[in-house]
């Protein structure tokens, strides 16, 4: 077994996943995934989300086997009262977010943090959909963007925002409209209104991606520089 990955505590890693991977990436990931995953990953009935759920859950155990010193079937997850999953080693902290044929997985020792990757959809851009989750604040920014920055506004606000509440562990359990996010650069949690937090507690910055996908990742603290890394099994 290979030495731990060092993650400094000023560091946080996000590791680009593709879920299109060739078929012997898929049958590393198969081979890593415990038998309540493969449980999880044969009830997709739609084509090919088995394959990229299993990449996916797959690459997120190798990659915290790595910081930790072990193979990734021995990787043990617990679940949050709300199904966020967690290690009993605790400084190692860790989130995923997966879009077609995308995924990230964002590390850090002992700080919350979250990630969120879309990918961008057009027809999903509306200002319905805008009105019924985004901040009131939210709505009049993307309205105010010119109307060939709406689609990608739209897109780097959703993103912002499930990041953040992916880094509090809430879910959709947080109202969408309890806070304010950035629509631009740079990327930024403007506001909380969520019980109990601040939004100076949070550093949230969006992520370079491929044409056609946005996201972000929010940490606690604004101590950490970012590092990213391509996915593939050693």
């Amino acid at each position: 077994m290979a030495s731990p990955l060092a993650l400094p505590l000023d560091e946080v890693h996000v590791w680009r996943v593709p879920l299109d991977a060739p078929p012997d990436v898929l049958r590393f990931c198969r081979a890593a995934l415990s038998p309540d995953e493969r449980e999880r990953a044969a009830r997709f009935k739609v084509p090919g989300l088995e394959d990229r759920f299993t990449l996916a859950r797959g690459a997120l155990r190798d990659v915290l086997a790595r910081y930790l010193g072990i193979a990734p079937a021995e990787v043990a997850f617990r679940y949050a009262a709300r199904g966020k999953p967690f290690l009993d080693v605790t400084w190692l902290r860790f989130n995923l977010s997966h879009s077609n044929t995308r995924a990230l997985v964002a590390v850090a020792r002992d700080r919350d943090l979250g990630v969120d990757i879309e990918r961008i959809e057009p027809s999903r851009a509306t200002g319905g959909i805008a009105q019924r989750f985004f901040a009131p604040a939210e709505v009049g920014a993307l309205m105010r963007l010119p109307e060939d920055q709406r689609v990608h506004g739209f897109f780097n606000c959703w993103s912002r925002k499930e990041s953040y509440i992916k880094a509090l562990g809430e879910g959709l359990y947080a109202g969408l409209d309890a806070f304010e996010v950035s629509l631009d650069s740079p990327a930024c949690l403007l506001a909380t209104r969520v019980p109990g937090d601040r939004a100076d507690r949070w550093d949230l910055r969006g992520l370079e991606m491929e044409a056609g996908y946005t996201a972000a990742v929010c940490v606690e603290g604004d101590d950490w520089k970012l590092r990213e890394f391509d996915y593939k099994p050693l």
